[in-house]
């Protein structure tokens, strides 16, 4: 990988020669300064300067780097999968470059003897130690951000560098983060339980925007945690941690002991914590006074009630069993596509608006097959309207664990889809709820379906008069079911909705509904309830 974007070395004898040339940084341009960036690593590496002098300069360094890495970020934070060629090669340079941090710090440890009583050398192992556990914890979270898989080896680097730690007894020794600007400490042991905490809420079932506030909000309680070994928290962890093994807290498995040198995450002083905020956030105090950020505070306690059960490492039942599965499922992404498979033939604006009354409304979506019995959609040409095969992985009542191959259309985290099981004749709407790019360049996704069997629609936002030439756009209309106690709701591309709005609805007929709330949100679509007028 290195080889990939090889640069010319530079000399940096010394610590003024180095600080200058971080100094003139061009961080307005954050494809330029990347590639400096990683041009003075490779230097250093290849003839690094006396350790004091390399050490301040990588210490120099930190605070541009994280800069100039989230500007980067941008390019495919958030982007559907598979990644494009500039998108890839932005996350590549990212990655590449923390690693050269990594090991430019690594390269420091080998000079630092450590011996009793000797307090300024324990301090710079733990400061190193502690700088090897955030850049190696950045490229783990970066691959969240991305929803790629983590390469092998990655958690077992991690783990290595926090045992170093431990072993030479500076895990808790208090150093200087160095790279928020303010006046802020950190030690070993919380950046790794920062980590582990980022790993255990689910990353690749969250947006960009959520994974970061999780890294930050980690990050901040992250003191709270104590790594202890198996034995002394084990009756009552339901998670372990493997330092020799290649993954971060797994849950416990009774039937399997675990191995030599096992270890538990004692979270309950986190646990107080967390509650804590929830409740003053329940008492309206604004989450930037709670040292949260500026986020709206709605949006800090959701995320926060979220967190509450992995935080606590509480065991989570699984509303619906799962099952092994085989099969080929088809999907397709985007509403027009998504509207042809499932109403069967191409979008046209209306012509002939027909109303129907209440009653016929009822009886039209709640019980479609009885109100037009025998019908099957026709299905036309699907050559503009592509549907992708999926490997079905296992199933549950309410959603599906698919796999494929890297060719196909690209997939974002949270957007509609409609989806013809391996099992089933009929496309079902369905939310792209999990997402990750295997190391193979594949996709795996976790599905959930949307309540309620789908009827493809045509809405607008009702005006006066009803033939004012406002355009009808693509949408769904869900049927109720009963059993579960849902009752139907309409599905509308983002942004559309507008509380009490009354909007005109057209499929084989015309009438009006008033939306009420929204259900669920995704990246391309809102689910709302709504009442007939």
């Amino acid at each position: 990988m290195d080889s990939l974007f090889a640069v010319p070395l530079l000399s940096f004898p010394d610590f003024q020669a180095g600080a200058g040339y971080v100094a003139r940084l061009p961080l307005a341009n954050p494809a330029a300064a990347e590639e400096q960036i990683g041009q003075f690593l490779d230097s250093l590496l290849a003839a690094p300067p006396e350790q004091g002098d390399l050490l301040a300069l990588l210490e120099e360094l930190r605070g541009p780097l994280a800069l100039v890495a989230g500007e980067m970020g941008r390019r495919y934070h958030g982007k559907p999968l598979v990644l494009g060629e500039m998108e890839e090669r932005a996350f590549q340079r990212v990655v590449l470059t923390w690693r050269k941090l990594r090991k430019a710090y690594a390269r420091c440890l080998a000079g630092v003897k450590t011996v009793a009583g000797d307090a300024e050398a324990g301090r710079r192992l733990a400061t190193l130690l502690q700088r090897c556990l955030h850049c190696t914890g950045a490229v783990i979270l970066e691959h969240y951000r991305a929803r790629r898989e983590l390469p092998p080896g990655l958690w077992r680097e991690f783990h290595a560098y926090y045992r170093a730690a431990e072993t030479r007894g500076v895990a808790t020794i208090p150093v200087a983060d160095g790279i928020t600007g303010e006046e802020r400490t950190t030690d070993c042991t919380a950046a790794y339980g920062a980590v582990l905490l980022a790993d255990l809420a689910g990353p690749y079932s969250r947006s960009v925007r959520d994974i970061d506030l999780i890294g930050r909000w980690a990050a901040l309680w992250a003191p709270l945690v104590r790594v202890l070994p198996l034995a002394d928290g084990g009756h009552r962890a339901h998670y372990v941690l493997e330092p020799d093994g290649d993954s971060g807290l797994h849950p416990a498995d009774p039937a399997s002991p675990p191995r030599a040198g096992a270890r538990c995450l004692d979270t309950s002083s986190l646990a107080r914590q967390v509650k804590q905020v929830l409740e003053q956030l329940r008492q309206k105090v604004p989450a930037s006074r709670l040292g949260l950020g500026d986020e709206p505070s709605s949006h800090a306690r959701g995320l926060l009630e979220q967190l509450v059960r992995p935080w606590s490492q509480a065991g989570a039942a699984r509303k619906f069993r799962r099952f092994a599965a085989s099969g080929t499922a088809r999907v397709c992404v985007g509403f027009e596509s998504i509207h042809f498979f499932v109403s069967g033939r191409p979008f046209e604006q209306p012509e002939v608006a027909k109303t129907y009354s209440r009653g016929e409304f009822n009886l039209l979506f709640s019980a479609r097959e009885l109100a037009v019995p025998g019908q099957r959609p026709v299905i036309r040409s699907q050559d503009d309207y592509p549907a992708d095969q999926w490997e079905v992985v296992n199933h549950s009542a309410n959603g599906f664990r698919l796999a494929r191959t890297s060719v196909g259309q690209k997939m974002g985290h949270g957007q509609l889809l409609a989806l013809c099981p391996h099992d089933g004749e009929r496309f079902l709407l369905a939310r792209a709820s999990w997402l990750m790019q295997d190391r193979g360049g594949g996709l795996v996704a976790g599905v959930s379906v949307l309540p309620g069997l789908p009827t493809g629609v045509a809405v607008r936002v009702s005006g006066e008069p009803r033939d004012s030439g406002r355009p009808f756009v693509r949408g769904f209309v869900l049927s109720p079911v009963a059993n579960v106690a849902e009752h139907g709701s309409i599905v509308l591309p983002l942004g559309t909705y507008q509380a009490s709005r009354i909007f005109d609805i057209y499929a084989d007929g015309f009438w009006q509904v008033r939306l009420r709330n929204i259900l669920e949100r995704g990246s391309d679509f809102e689910r709302v309830s709504f009442e007939t007028v």
